[in-house]
């Protein structure tokens, strides 16, 4: 391949493509084949991204009947696995009438920082910083008058000391409000404008030697962890309202096995690991039908999993006075508006469907749709155990491995109701059935 790959146009970047492959003109084909009937449409789905040659398809579906504050919703995921979608379907009709899933949102602070180096006398930048401070507020005014028009804003700016771990180092660290907007954009370009604004303050500074009056900025940009942007989801009831859920174990039992598990993922960092993966598979599924970033997401969540100093369960179960509580507290900065809400077709239709939530309520609704799942994931885990629900799931993408026939699909089903499903034994059933050795009924 040639540089300039980006100037290309889109034909010409498929052909280049297609060159790395043993069939061009059948790949060529196969490519073409994902791209929307639209033209207009497909245009936007391009400009999307950078080099795009294609469309990749994911499932867009539906959890329904999730009670949460007392009202319904029908909740979008965008996730490629079937099991996550039907546990957390059976969590939330588990839990419709036991009151539901409650939900609040605690804060949505978010944070942006200008990193920079400054090598003169530390007590000098302290005393300084009530001017210094003015001047980021004044300076900023024009970036941020339309955000405080809609509620939000610069919250605080303060100076952080980071001497101790590298010599010269400080932060300029300024809490935002965004409301309904993630608001990357507008965090990054206030800790722009905050970083010129700082040079050049220190460079009029006249009780600065000349020395003192040069500063470095290393890089001026958001966090995506917001510890202050947060919120929680729980579900509550008797500890006898759980037998249902006990599958052969008593109430009681169930929620010492449930309790113990929880417990477990608070103190094992493997176990917390794939505990709190279980987590996301709800909480991504809902930010990517909603048009967020679940990268963000992650690392938010998994950077406040080690607040402690340890990797740590996000979700946690009180036992008191005969009552069950499980709830998950996540940090969680999503927005309803700007970057794909008003451009992706599927994003808006999904932001409908939950009846145009604002960012708060769209908080709310995806930390439910984490907790449904943990809940689910932790009910199969301490009794049936999990692959057997799992596996069922998973037989149609089996089948399709082995490419089995419309035929052979409905036999496997119903043969593998009261079967364990696995790879091998999906495999020696087809086997069977099409050396004619399992007669079609």
């Amino acid at each position: 391949m040639k540089d300039g790959f980006s100037k290309l146009s889109k034909e010409e970047k498929l052909k280049q493509v297609v060159r790395l492959f043993d069939n061009p003109p059948q790949v060529l084909e196969e490519f073409k084949s994902y791209w929307h009937s639209d033209a207009a449409t497909q245009k936007r789905f391009d400009e999307f991204s950078e080099n795009t040659i294609t469309n990749f398809y994911l499932p867009f579906g539906i959890i329904p009947n999730v009670l949460i504050n007392n009202k319904n919703y029908m909740v979008p995921v965008v996730i490629e696995e079937s099991s996550v979608v039907a546990a957390a379907s059976k969590a939330a009709k588990f839990w419709s009438d036991k009151g539901g899933f409650k939900a609040r949102v605690i804060d949505t602070q978010k944070i942006g920082q200008v990193h920079f180096i400054w090598l003169g006398e530390k007590q000098k930048l302290v005393d300084c910083f009530v001017s210094l401070h003015s001047e980021l507020m004044i300076n900023t005014a024009h970036l941020t008058a339309n955000m405080q028009k809609r509620g939000g804003g610069i919250i605080s700016i303060e100076l952080v000391d980071m001497t101790v771990y590298e010599s010269g180092y400080y932060q300029i660290k300024a809490c935002f409000e965004t409301c309904d907007s993630m608001g990357a954009n507008f965090v990054n370009s206030c800790m722009e404008e905050m970083a010129i604004i700082l040079t050049n303050w220190v460079e009029n500074q006249s009780a600065f030697t000349e020395e003192e009056r040069e500063v470095q900025i290393v890089m001026s940009i958001l966090s995506n962890y917001t510890p202050d942007c947060l919120v929680q989801a729980w579900v509550e009831c008797d500890v006898k309202d759980m037998h249902a859920a006990a599958k052969g174990l008593s109430a009681d039992d169930f929620v010492c096995r449930f309790e113990k598990a929880v417990r477990i993922a608070q103190i094992d960092t493997h176990r917390a690991t794939t505990h709190n993966k279980g987590i996301y598979n709800g909480v991504d599924a809902v930010v990517l039908a909603t048009g967020n970033d679940f990268r963000a997401v992650e690392a938010a969540g998994h950077t406040y999993a080690s607040r402690s100093g340890k990797y740590a369960s996000l979700s946690e179960v009180q036992i008191k006075d005969d009552k069950f509580v499980f709830s998950l507290t996540i940090p969680l900065a999503l927005g309803v508006v700007g970057g794909l809400t008003n451009l992706h077709p599927l994003v808006r239709r999904g932001l409908e469907m939950l009846g145009n939530p604002d960012a708060r309520e769209l908080m709310m609704i995806a930390a439910t749709i984490g907790l449904a799942n943990n809940f689910a994931a932790l009910q199969s885990l301490t009794t049936t155990g999990i692959q057997k629900g799992h596996m069922k799931m998973h037989l149609l993408n089996i089948l399709n491995h082995f490419e089995a026939t419309q035929d052979e699909k409905n036999r496997a089903v119903e043969h593998f109701k009261n079967q364990k499903v696995s790879f091998s034994s999906v495999r020696d059933f087809l086997l069977a059935m099409r050396e004619n050795v399992i007669p079609n009924s």
